[in-house]
Parts: C-alpha cells; structure tokens; sequence
C-alpha cells in the first residue's frame, strides 16, 4: 500500500508539474504572440505611413517668385501664339508654314495646362494685370487683326515675321527662369521653350528668306 500510495503521489506531482509546464508554455506563446502582433501591427503602421508619404504630392514649397512670375506670363503669351496659330487655317499657303503651326500648337498647349496646375498647386493666380500685353513678344490687338485681313503668301510673311517677334519674347522670359527659378517642372519647360522656340525661329527666318 505504502508502495502504491508513493507511487499514486508521484504519478500526481508529475501531473500537476505538467499542467503548471504547459500552462507556462501557453503563456508564453500568448505573450509572443501579442508581441508579435503588435510588431505586425508597428510593422504595417510604418508601411502604411510610408507608401502614404509616397503617395502624396511633391511640397509646393520648392517655388519662388521668379516660377510664379513665368509662369504667370507664359500662359498668355502662349494663348496668343496659339490665336496666331489659329488664323493659319484656310489663311495660310506655304506648306511650311502649316507644319510648323501643327507643331506650335503641339507644343503649347500642353505646357500652359502643366503652368495653370502648377499655379493652382502654389495657391498663385493666373491673372496678370493687364492680360499680359506689353510683356515681351506680345502682340498688339492691331498686329492680330493686320495678320487676320492677310491671306496667302502675305499671310504667310506676315505670320513668319510676328511670330519671330512673339518666339523671341518667350525665350527671353525662359531665359530669365533659367537663371533665377527654383522649381524643377518649371525650369525644364523653360529649357523646352529656349530649345523648341530658338529652333523656331531658325526655320522662320528660313521661310522669310525663300518667300
């Protein structure tokens, strides 16, 4: 009996000591588990935070007056070099000339959509005073309606000559970016109008020569 009951006792201390072992076993595995939850959660917290920070837009902060005034001006200068542009049709005759307004109008109008959202991004205005005229290149309201009452060979002068006149304006403002902007997007379409424009007006002097 002494026997059993040592043995009966035994057999319950390693029972209980089993129990108290897994009972410690499933705390522990609890504990990990949450620590490792709340490093999961840490985890996507941080992934979250920083596929956010990707995701937003660049900081307006990278822009100074000299961006706001070029872009400020170019928007009408553009808008009226495609006015220019738009009289060509059923005026214009030099096969040349045709082209190059194609291209005129391929270019400009993309860059005075990027420079209106560039303004609104600043929280700038787009207006200047005035409508842009007296800036530099900028047609007079009789130079517009001289170049509407011409047709033909004539128009095709006229147009060469104003709009070597209105190219020069522009590259002298790009040019003024170049030296004094900040901002990147607005630098290197300040580097597109020099490039672009000052080939421009290398083929319309061509055209004048040859008409």
């Amino acid at each position: 009996m002494r026997a059993f009951t040592t043995r009966t006792t035994t057999r319950k201390l390693a029972l209980t000591g089993a129990v108290a072992a897994a009972g410690l076993l499933l705390s522990a595995c609890s504990g990990s588990g949450d620590s490792m939850a709340g490093m999961d959660h840490g985890g996507k917290s941080s992934a979250s935070a920083s596929a956010s920070a990707s995701a937003a837009p660049a900081s307006a902060g990278a822009f100074n007056d000299a961006d706001v005034m070029f872009a400020q001006m170019m928007i009408p200068h553009h808008e009226q070099a495609l006015e220019m542009a738009k009289l060509a049709d059923g005026r214009a005759e030099d096969p040349e000339v045709k082209a190059l307004v194609g291209e005129i109008e391929k270019a400009q109008d993309p860059e005075i959509r990027k420079m209106r959202a560039w303004l609104e991004a600043w929280g700038k205005p787009e207006a200047m005073g005035g409508g842009g005229h007296g800036m530099a290149g900028m047609m007079s309201g009789k130079d517009m309606a001289d170049l509407a009452a011409t047709k033909g060979k004539a128009f095709d002068r006229k147009f060469a000559e104003l709009m070597i006149a209105h190219h020069e304006g522009a590259v002298e403002m790009a040019k003024t970016e170049q030296r004094d902007g900040r901002d990147a997007a607005a630098r290197k379409v300040a580097d597109d109008v020099v490039r672009t424009q000052a080939a421009e007006i290398a083929q319309l002097r061509k055209i004048l020569d040859r008409l």
